[in-house]
């Protein structure tokens, strides 16, 4: 089930919060000493240097994944950290080598369990949900975009406003666990599109961890004061090509969770004219079993409005979707632009922006919106 090596840091490559990316020269590889490129967590195993002995864990490289390709440090068995002060009892990753203990927003011992001990409501919130994490940054775009006066600058180059909505992304964990290995939310929080990041369920590494996404939504309202949350799972969607049986399903889960907290659920579509399986072209698959099938709340699922034929494809196609959503068609004028101006790259299957334009902007008009819902929502106290 997993492929161990022994191996020694020849060099760091690049780090963001979190998360370390690594040269690696690996033993018992095909060819001895083969240089591969690592991930660690230095909140779980130290911080590697240059010399250091490590245990990877080379599996994904094996298997040839594209978002999960790396060998992934799992310790420095020749300098183990010191002994963590452990805060709090939640634990996640739980049962497997490496669950971590963590502070639980919603746990007792926590400064926010008061707050969110009786919480039962997020105040007709929009909670913009997505299938894949690519989508995270596009409905950003989104959200600002609706939300500017003739002003195309990105938020951190605009002084902030009122009217400029703090956004609180909430990670499921049907995708990576780590919230560290997201390049794209370390980039969203320095450019500040992205206020902050909750872990739930067993995803961690978040500013705010919580049990579930039903905690995570509150206390994106409660404790961070959020206008705007977004619900997607962290990098790596898992699917097997079968109606069921994709981490995405969750999706549909999220609507039901931010309609049962008094939120306003905002439906994604997953859309593509460039995806060559057919199962993801025009309305995803996935998107159809996850809102057609899961969610059993109403939501407004958001129709890019896009030009010829295959706006009208994607229309016919999510028509079912209207017998329990409400099918809203937002306009796309002026979300290219926007997207264009996002200071993460867009990237969605291998596929960039100009590679497969319609799935970014069904993403930003979900955030386009989800920002205009807003101006019908008072703000958190």
């Amino acid at each position: 089930m997993i492929t161990w090596r022994n191996g020694t840091v020849s060099g760091t490559r690049r780090e963001w919060p979190g998360a370390v990316e690594l040269d690696v020269s690996v033993d018992g590889a095909s060819a001895e000493g083969e240089q591969v490129r690592a991930l660690a967590y230095p909140a779980l195993t130290g911080r590697p240097r240059p010399g250091d002995r490590v245990l990877v864990n080379t599996t994904a490289l094996d298997l040839g994944l594209g978002t999960g390709g790396y060998a992934l440090v799992v310790a420095l068995p020749d300098r183990l950290p010191p002994d963590p002060e452990l805060a709090g009892h939640l634990i996640k990753a739980r049962y497997s080598p490496l669950q971590t203990c963590v502070l639980g927003a919603d746990e007792q011992g926590s400064p926010h369990h008061d707050v969110l001990r009786d919480a039962d409501d997020i105040g007709g919130m929009p909670v913009v949900v997505a299938d894949l994490h690519s989508a995270l940054p596009a409905v950003l775009a989104g959200i600002f975009a609706a939300e500017r006066s003739g002003d195309d600058r990105p938020p951190a180059a605009r002084q902030r406003h009122r009217a400029e909505p703090r956004v609180v992304y909430v990670m499921q964990d049907g995708g990576a666990l780590p919230a560290w290995f997201s390049r794209t939310c370390a980039v969203l929080r320095e450019a500040g599109w992205l206020a902050a990041t909750v872990t739930t369920g067993q995803s961690f590494g978040g500013d705010l961890e919580t049990v579930t996404v039903h905690t995570g939504l509150l206390a994106a309202r409660h404790v961070l004061g959020a206008d705007i949350a977004v619900i997607a799972q962290g990098p790596g969607n898992l699917g097997t090509g079968t109606r069921w049986g994709f981490s995405g399903v969750a999706a549909g889960d999220a609507v039901n969770a931010a309609a049962a907290l008094g939120g306003r659920p905002v439906a994604s579509l997953r859309i593509s004219d460039a995806d060559p399986r057919m199962r993801h072209r025009g309305v995803s698959h996935h998107s159809l079993t996850a809102y057609g099938r899961v969610a059993l709340a109403r939501a407004d699922v958001v129709l890019p409005a896009l030009a010829g034929e295959f706006g009208a494809q994607v229309a016919v196609e999510a028509a079912p979707l209207g017998g329990r959503h409400n099918l809203v068609t937002v306009p796309a004028d002026g979300l290219e632009a926007a997207l264009r101006a996002c200071p993460a790259r867009l990237s969605t299957m291998g596929r960039g922006l100009d590679e497969d334009l319609a799935y970014f902007l069904a993403a930003a008009a979900a955030g386009r919106h989800a920002g205009r819902l807003l101006r019908e929502v008072p703000s958190p106290a």
